[in-house]
């Protein structure tokens, strides 16, 4: 596998193959690569859990990362992504790290450079790596995807992490059911109620509202969001005793989650970022190896 775009790229075995190397490197402690890689990560979005997760894989693997800003880049003189690309191409770079605000930004570059690309999060398209840590966290907890029951609340036609959840969840087994206003319901169908479904659901992942992307006045906001379809105290009691509460961050504190479930026993939020390093190390591995 030289790239990894899209959830929708990967095969059942793939998603495994990932996920069995990432549990290695987080049993068994982290080995560097043999040989020198060198990686460069091209973020054009605010990022701090994509980001410093690469960039701690990246260092634990012993790769050369070079630096780079896009806000003192050459972009900012009008230069393309593409060519930014193949500069760094130009230059010995073997796999770039991209977070780009357009969808789908990945296909200008495939079959263009040498450069191996991995998707750290394309508009409200794919997210890759996001989804990989998430099901990592999922298969820690319960050891298997068959006939799990997720549920997906929040802004979901705007939610990368959305799509790419969806593909892979179902591709494994599991269930999932989406939970949000209508209007933000994008493609997928949805339900409007917490009641039908807080009871039954294995795993409750949270997505924050992404006032950034939406165009028109967001009609539901802080608290009457909250009380709607935020995960409250009063629905949190209703959840089975072993189900998990997820969200891909950054949070909005009493808005979509209540502020004292964040660390809450059900909570495993903070361990979905701790296992993000791992499997970004396992991906990178993947990609770096796949070149050669």
């Amino acid at each position: 596998m030289q790239h990894l775009v899209s959830m929708k790229h990967l095969t059942e075995e793939e998603i495994m193959a990932i996920l069995d190397r990432a549990d290695t490197f987080k049993k068994r402690g982290v080995r560097e690569l043999p040989g020198k890689y060198s990686v460069s990560n091209l973020f054009f979005e605010p990022s701090t859990r994509t980001k410093m997760s690469f960039e701690m894989a990246q260092r634990k693997l012993g790769l050369d990362v070079l630096p780079f800003e896009s806000s003192f880049s050459s972009t900012l003189k009008g230069e393309t992504l593409y060519d930014t690309v193949k500069t760094l191409e130009a230059i010995g770079v073997d796999a770039l790290v991209i977070r780009h605000p357009e969808d789908g930004y990945y296909e200008q570059l495939i079959g263009r450079t040498s450069v191996s690309i991995i998707n750290g999060g394309d508009g409200s398209g794919q997210h890759p790596t996001q989804s990989l840590l998430d099901l990592f966290t999922i298969k820690e907890e319960f050891g298997s995807f068959q006939e799990l029951n997720v549920l997906i609340t929040g802004d979901i036609t705007h939610s990368r992490v959305a799509r790419s959840n969806a593909d892979a969840l179902t591709k494994l087994g599991a269930n999932v059911t989406f939970l949000c206003p209508a209007e933000w319901a994008g493609e997928f169908n949805s339900v409007d109620s917490w009641d039908e479904v807080i009871k039954n659901s294995d795993v409750v992942m949270l997505l924050r509202v992404q006032h950034e992307r939406h165009e028109a006045e967001i009609t539901f906001a802080g608290e009457s969001y909250h009380e709607r379809y935020g995960l409250t105290e009063a629905r949190e009691q209703l959840m089975k005793e072993n189900a998990i509460i997820m969200h891909p961050g950054p949070f909005n504190r009493g808005v979509e989650i209540a502020d004292t479930l964040i660390e809450c026993p059900k909570s495993r939020i903070f361990k979905q970022m701790e296992n993000g390093v791992y499997i970004r190390m396992a991906v990178l591995e993947t990609v770096l190896k796949g070149r050669n």
